[in-house]
């Protein structure tokens, strides 16, 4: 067996650095997941009007403003975001980039976990990361503050920055679970566990 290949089986069979690979690659997996169910989600749940006790109705507007765009429900979406002004090309490229990304390690995962997770791993997830606070931003700000009567006349007051939307927020926790220290990774059962119980 080369050097190379010994450095290889090493690296592939130290627990924890296989363990660390394995979750860094099923925590982007999983957070592509979550970024393509926000660019779908998002705009057909805009367009519900009602539930039939079986399914949501969904505005036949919807299949002639936004799915008659692409073949794919994906990028039909994305194409409607990018003519709303939520995003630009360079998103949707970052988009097309994530999923390239997220296939390989999908498809190629035990190659990457004996040869090491990319260079630039951190960077292609922090991407995907800011283009789903960007888009979960443009919801809230743009729709959700606009149409919900509590925020009536109060929209100057709010710190648009400050705005941690739910998925992000998921996303952290995820994190902190998976690759935190004992304290951050029991920090979030212990505190449902007290609001479960009462406070």
């Amino acid at each position: 067996m080369s050097k190379e290949s010994w450095e290889k089986w090493e690296r592939f069979l130290a627990p924890e650095v296989l363990r660390t690979n394995l979750i860094m690659a099923s925590v982007y997996i999983a957070a592509f997941e979550v970024l393509k169910n926000t660019i779908v989600d998002r705009i057909r749940d805009f367009y519900i009007t009602g539930y039939d006790g079986k399914d949501w109705i969904v505005d036949p507007k919807y299949k002639e403003g936004v799915l008659s765009r692409n073949r794919s429900p994906v990028y039909a979406s994305l194409d409607w975001l990018a003519e709303a002004g939520a995003i630009t090309d360079n998103d949707i490229a970052v988009f097309t980039h994530a999923k390239e990304y997220r296939n390989m390690l999908a498809h190629e995962l035990t190659r990457m976990l004996m040869n090491g997770l990319p260079d630039d791993f951190s960077e292609r997830f922090a991407e995907m990361v800011a283009l789903l606070d960007k888009i979960e931003k443009w919801w809230i700000i743009n729709v959700e503050i606009p149409t919900n009567p509590d925020f009536a006349g109060k929209e100057d007051e709010i710190d648009e920055e400050g705005i941690v939307p739910g998925p992000i927020i998921s996303l952290r926790m995820m994190l902190d679970v998976a690759l935190g220290s004992d304290e951050d990774a029991h920090f979030y059962i212990r505190e449902f566990k007290r609001q479960m119980d009462g406070g």
